[in-house]
């Protein structure tokens, strides 16, 4: 790493950074500033008009400063001469408190004054479709179990294998890449790291594999539920928690059922105690419910969660636990914003540590073939605005995410649902227009 921007421009013939930020509602926002310049940007920050983009701000606040965190700069591989950088956002001296990515560092810091560093791994499922988003990209890719095809996969070969070279050039530790159970979809892996970490990694994850697949004349999209009837997109999560040392695994106990330690269970209890919740950060869109709520799709099965529950190595539950030492939270969607998404895992699992949750009883049953017979457990929402209520009246998590963040997404969020509210459909002439 390095801490002096214009020294890493010089040494790695750097000619542009992109100082980024993302914004409440996920979108990738950045100034392309010339290397000449990064020197007074990482003193004072790029300007932004935050008002302009997801941000509870209005036109008469102040110049918003994306101050770039050298910690985070990535060199583009597919363009040397740019280099991306992850921005603190700033505004009168102070930290934006609602900005995500401070968000996630405050969470951050709470958690490591209990002596908790947590560790995550993501699994970020996109498809690539036509440049004008009405079909997938592949005509052949038709199967109706389609996931692990390996024709479909090697017809795709040219993007997928450019961007897992360029992972490998990151240092990433990409581990495996698959054609997915959708047509058209497709899940890369790698290695998992600090929080922080990951989420850089993912919100550059997903800048990099739109560029790649638009330099190929094709689109990615990580929309939750692209097309009716095939499966969604997901973003599991897999969490552990370490010690400072961070060589420790705290989740990790072999005596305990699962492998799976006081401590963890405890912080799987916040998980469940919060889900329903968490869902308004973890499936942030309108469309996040058709996938958490579908039908069975043409492949037999969503792969998707609509209730709180817990097992052992089984796909069918909302949480999973595959192995000791770590969980699999299977909520999640392609729509998440990196930034919040880690966020709101902590806040809740610290939350589960202190009060000493429990996590209730464990199912091994296959919930889409005998979800109907569990009586005792939380169905997750069935929409967004359910879930924005759910958010709303869980006083201790939006008090573990800061005040000023909540108050944000929440009037930001309760204003998307009410355009999509007014939004008038087809379906509702095809429905009522004889009525």
């Amino acid at each position: 790493m390095t801490n002096d921007l214009a020294e890493f421009a010089r040494a790695k013939s750097v000619k542009y950074f992109m100082i980024s930020y993302t914004d409440l509602f996920g979108g990738q926002r950045a100034k392309l500033v010339p290397a000449q310049a990064i020197g007074g940007m990482q003193k004072e920050g790029a300007g932004f008009a935050g008002f302009a983009t997801w941000l509870d701000l209005t036109p008469a606040h102040p110049d918003m400063l994306a101050v770039p965190d050298p910690d985070s700069v990535i060199q583009l591989p597919w363009k040397p001469e740019v280099a991306w950088v992850a921005a603190t956002c700033v505004m009168d001296d102070k930290l934006v408190e609602q900005a995500p990515r401070n968000t996630l560092k405050r969470v951050i810091e709470e958690a490591a004054r209990d002596g908790m560093h947590v560790k995550t791994g993501i699994e970020a499922e996109f498809f690539l479709i036509s440049p004008d988003g009405s079909a997938i990209s592949d005509q052949y890719d038709t199967a109706s179990k389609p996931c692990y095809d390996q024709q479909a996969v090697m017809r795709r070969y040219d993007v997928i294998a450019e961007i897992c070279d360029h992972m490998l050039t990151l240092g990433w530790g990409p581990y495996q890449n698959d054609h997915e159970d959708a047509n058209g979809q497709f899940e890369m892996n790698w290695t998992f790291d600090h929080a922080l970490a990951t989420a850089d990694k993912h919100s550059f994850f997903k800048f990099m594999v739109k560029s790649i697949a638009e330099k190929h004349g094709l689109r990615a999209t990580f929309m939750p539920k692209p097309f009716q009837g095939l499966t969604g997109n997901g973003c599991h999560a897999h969490i552990s928690v370490w010690d400072e040392t961070g060589r420790t695994n705290v989740f990790a106990d072999n005596s305990q059922e699962l492998g799976l330690s006081a401590k963890g269970r405890n912080f799987l209890g916040g998980i469940m105690k919060h889900a329903s919740a968490l869902a308004a950060i973890t499936n942030p869109t309108v469309n996040s419910y058709k996938r958490i709520n579908a039908p069975r799709t043409i492949s037999g099965a969503t792969w998707a969660p609509n209730t709180v529950t817990w097992t052992g190595n089984n796909r069918t539950h909302m949480v999973r636990v595959p192995g000791p030492g770590r969980f699999e939270l299977r909520l999640p969607d392609g729509a998440a914003n990196p930034y919040l998404l880690q966020a709101v895992i902590i806040a809740a699992g610290l939350d589960g540590i202190r009060s000493k949750a429990d996590p209730g009883k464990r199912y091994d049953i296959d919930m889409y073939q005998f979800g109907h017979t569990v009586t005792d457990a939380p169905k997750l929402p069935l929409n967004l605005l359910d879930a924005l209520r759910e958010f709303d009246n869980d006083k201790s998590l939006k008090t573990a995410l800061g005040e000023e963040f909540s108050s944000a997404y929440l009037k930001l969020k309760q204003q998307e649902w009410n355009s999509y509210a007014s939004h008038f459909t087809q379906w509702e002439r095809d429905h009522t227009l004889d009525i």
